[in-house]
């Protein structure tokens, strides 16, 4: 038996950097739900059709287009009394002109989705280069589309704890800048330990999918629970919030931040 095979090289090798991450995952998930100063979110936009009306919009992008993810974090960092007054602090990066590796399937083996998480660490640091430490910083990366006439959605947007980083899919539209703005702030709170609150059937699960669990009658609710990213106006009747104005974060998706102190 050959120790020093290339086969044995190369699970060395994959191990050492699998370690590395590791460690370095850890100190973003210490860094990001400590909540004593803001967290900075970077957004990249990319133009995600090749489309000339997309790069327009995104040439036309400004910081004003995002003050919604600040406010809305405000609001709720507030009732769960943080030490920070604002949790996050959006800039706008420059426009990325390569694409992310596409995400595997959802029956991929963990072997695929281990891989491709390192490609896409590995895509992020090739095209926003470390000029600064990652450790505090969450990286969302916009692809931008037009919308469809035939009224066909595009891609399930996703955030990583693992890297800090979130690919959204968006529309380039400024009347979609507002819903945009929701799908974006609930990538984040992925970045940082949240978990979905919605079922297969994309119902917001009861009661920490609800904005308001306890009212009674229980419907319709009027705000939605930003994890589940509906609001619930009937057992099976949901309706998608226009705005942050019309979200916020629960109970559940508070403590899986770190916004409420587990008791001793």
């Amino acid at each position: 038996m050959k120790v020093f095979s290339f086969k044995n090289i190369r699970i060395v090798i994959l191990l050492l950097i699998l370690a590395i991450s590791a460690i370095y995952t850890k100190e973003q998930r210490i860094n990001t739900t400590s909540w004593y100063k803001p967290i900075e979110v970077t957004i990249f936009p990319i133009n995600g059709d090749n489309n000339i009306d997309t790069e327009q919009y995104i040439q036309q992008l400004s910081i004003k287009d995002f003050q919604d993810i600040d406010s809305f974090f405000i609001r709720n960092a507030e009732k769960y009394q943080l030490i920070v007054s604002e949790p996050i602090n959006t800039t706008l990066g420059s426009t990325i002109f390569s694409h992310p590796p596409m995400a595997p399937e959802k029956d991929s083996s963990i072997l695929s989705v281990i891989f491709w998480s390192l490609k896409l660490r590995y895509w992020a640091y090739k095209n926003t280069p470390d000029n600064k430490s990652n450790t505090n910083r969450i990286r969302l990366y916009v692809l931008y589309h037009q919308i469809q006439e035939n009224g066909q959605a595009i891609a399930h947007s996703l955030g990583l704890q693992k890297g800090l980083i979130g690919i959204i899919n968006a529309y380039a539209a400024p009347k979609q800048n507002k819903q945009n703005a929701v799908v974006m702030a609930h990538e984040i709170l992925h970045t940082v330990g949240a978990s979905d609150k919605y079922d297969s059937n994309n119902q917001p699960i009861y009661p920490v999918g609800y904005a308001k669990p306890q009212q009674k009658p229980l419907h319709p609710q009027k705000l939605a629970e930003l994890m589940a990213g509906r609001i619930a106006l009937s057992a099976n009747q949901v309706e998608t919030p226009k705005s942050l104005k019309q979200v916020v974060v629960g109970e559940l998706t508070a403590r899986e931040i770190n916004w409420i102190t587990p008791e001793i």
